[in-house]
């Protein structure tokens, strides 16, 4: 045979050993096999929701049934019930899920990575008294409002000791905070469990009148996958070539400059994956919402929970409300793949 007809072969075969330093093809096999276990595991939960979504009540409970037209015959009972009957019960909570999760995970985008950026390129050392003396001054304007002040005057009374205090024994105080001190508190604050902080932020939006809105997930979501939006992009700020800044630095270039046309569009892929990311927690979170919200401002895993009534889990209703729950996302991340492996990878290659 001739040689020019077996190369093709050979270059077609995935587990022939193309370097002295490439795996054996034993290795690649066990690799293979390894990735399609994986890969099974991974989809398994996701083929049981989709033919769970074309059963029907009896089919659920007398099966397991798993191959559509040859275990059962597949039937849109449950697609029918969930957006036709069900219709205005499912659109309200969809609708709600995407505003939040969507406006939420732009904010804290925004705002974590101007943060970030900061951390990375300056310097701060605020002093650990002058940190104490606002959080005496604005304790002190809670306890005024808890006691009946108005807000406006106890706001006002606070600011105006704290930029007294701050005068005048604030400068006494001489240990500060460094950069990596500012960024692990931030981070620190995702450690907190969602338990410890629900109750009192219930309370809060009771009071200031934003309990069920809206308006209330958006704020609480935003303040809680910040330090997460600061943690990813503080590292991938800090893979970044400071030289293109530097440079444009001495063209003359401002730092609004350098952030608006260097920085930010060398950045896409970071922000891409983060913003996926972030977009995910705000998408799933159940605990804040189910304390927060009552009727009006329901999100999609509220309702995926309350098919779980009085009658036991309806996984038929549950499977198709969860499949149109997460094909969002999912497609959202297909579409974006190539932005977020770069993001993840240049991100994790820091130092």
């Amino acid at each position: 045979m001739n040689p020019a007809q077996i190369r093709p072969h050979r270059r077609l075969n995935p587990f022939r050993r193309r370097s002295p330093l490439d795996l054996h093809p034993l290795a690649k096999l066990g690799a293979f096999a390894l990735l399609c276990g994986w890969a099974l595991v991974v989809l398994l939960p996701i083929y049981w929701l989709f033919v769970t979504s074309f059963k029907t009540p009896y089919q659920v409970d007398k099966g397991p049934f798993y191959i559509p037209f040859v275990d059962f015959q597949p039937t849109l009972d449950a697609w029918r019930y969930i957006l036709v009957e069900l219709g205005n019960d499912t659109l309200r909570p969809y609708v709600n899920t995407v505003i939040v999760g969507l406006s939420s995970a732009a904010i804290a985008l925004v705002l974590g990575s101007f943060a970030a950026y900061a951390l990375v390129r300056f310097t701060y050392s605020p002093r650990l008294g002058i940190i104490g003396l606002f959080v005496g001054c604005l304790a002190f304007a809670l306890v005024a409002m808890t006691l009946g002040a108005p807000v406006l005057i106890a706001l006002t009374a606070a600011i105006g000791v704290f930029v007294i205090l701050a005068q005048t024994i604030g400068r006494r105080f001489r240990r500060s905070l460094g950069n990596s001190d500012i960024a692990f508190w931030m981070i620190s604050q995702r450690i907190l469990p969602p338990i410890a902080v629900v109750i009192p932020m219930y309370v809060l939006f009771q009071q200031i009148g934003l309990l069920d809105s809206l308006v209330a997930l958006i704020v609480t979501y935003v303040a809680t996958n910040l330090p997460i939006v600061v943690w990813l992009m503080r590292d991938y700020f800090a893979a970044l070539p400071i030289e293109l800044e530097e440079s444009a630095s001495v063209d003359g270039a401002s730092a609004y400059r350098i952030v608006r046309s260097i920085v930010l569009p060398i950045s896409v892929p970071g922000l891409v994956a983060t913003f996926l990311i972030v977009l995910i927690f705000a998408w799933n979170e159940f605990l804040i919402a189910l304390v927060l919200t009552s009727a009006n401002a329901q999100t999609m895993p509220l309702q995926v929970a309350a098919q779980n009534a009085t009658r036991g889990p309806q996984w038929w209703a549950m499977s198709v409300l969860i499949l149109i729950m997460i094909t969002p996302v999912v497609v959202m991340a297909i579409l974006l793949e190539r932005y977020i492996t770069r993001g993840i990878l240049v991100g994790s290659l820091k130092g």
